[in-house]
């Protein structure tokens, strides 16, 4: 038999001695009004108690713990020691400067490009795997083929010495970046800025049409000085494969303080 149910039979149907307790404390009462009577609580109460804090501790902490060092093993094994070739490679040019803060989804790359500050901002977000969907014979190219998974990229252009920003919204797939927007905007700092009450400015302003509006000849020349200023094929490679990397280390990340909360 159960302590809960030893409890409660213990609680709900009393025995002779506690009819003897209930009828010496309603005699205290008639004899004393004023005083106090101290009742010792039934023992089997503490070890109710110290058996609800056991099973709080959860019988599948030990399972979950498992599962998680098993993936983290998986993953590490899969991941390549030390710094990978393709960003060894990017990191050489010396054009582009990676910010990349550990635990946010967002990656910044920076470049000088004359009297021009460029700025791209892209998420890691934006890796979407559909396992359920099954690709067509026109998606599948080779049986080696790396799925790509298209991403939003925020090109921001400004010069220290002209007030306004040109805003580019392109989306990366495939070693190409199509352009969807080119916008401009009066106040640099509002085009930069990241906050929620910037967003909220922005929404409101006329940020040109759509770019696959204008004429053929103006989108071509504008595709070549986004070209010139180093958004091109190499770019639009590099840039999904450092979400893929990125993602990969903040999941292996995520996974190991999930443990040690787990097994704390």
């Amino acid at each position: 038999m159960s302590l809960l149910r030893v409890a409660v039979r213990q609680l709900v149907a009393p025995s002779s001695r506690a009819l003897s307790l209930r009828s010496s404390l309603l005699s205290a009462r008639t004899l004393t009004p004023f005083s106090r009577v101290s009742v010792a609580l039934p023992a089997t109460r503490a070890s109710f108690s110290v058996s609800a804090r056991r099973f709080g501790e959860g019988t599948t902490d030990g399972d979950v713990s498992a599962k998680i060092s098993e993936e983290i093993a998986y993953e590490k094994e899969s991941a390549v020691e030390g710094e990978p070739e393709f960003l060894q490679e990017f990191n050489k040019t010396g054009i582009w400067t990676i910010e990349d803060v550990a635990g946010n989804d967002e990656i910044t790359l920076h470049r000088k490009f004359g009297n021009e500050h460029i700025r791209l901002i892209f998420s890691i977000a934006d890796l979407q795997i559909e396992e359920n969907v099954e690709p067509s014979d026109e998606d599948v190219t080779s049986a080696d083929a790396e799925p790509s998974y298209p991403l939003r990229c925020s090109f921001t252009i400004t010069k220290p010495s002209v007030p306004g920003a040109l805003s580019i919204d392109a989306v990366c797939q495939e070693g190409v970046f199509v352009v969807e927007n080119a916008s401009f905007y009066n106040d640099s700092k509002l085009a930069t800025d990241l906050t929620a009450e910037s967003d909220w400015k922005r929404r409101g302003l006329y940020i040109g049409p759509q770019f696959e509006t204008l004429d053929v000849s103006l989108q071509e020349v504008l595709e070549k000085f986004l070209q010139e200023r180093g958004i091109n094929e190499n770019l639009a490679f590099f840039v999904p494969e450092y979400a893929q990397y990125k993602e990969q280390k903040e999941y292996v990340d995520w996974l190991s303080k999930v443990k040690s909360f787990i097994d704390a």
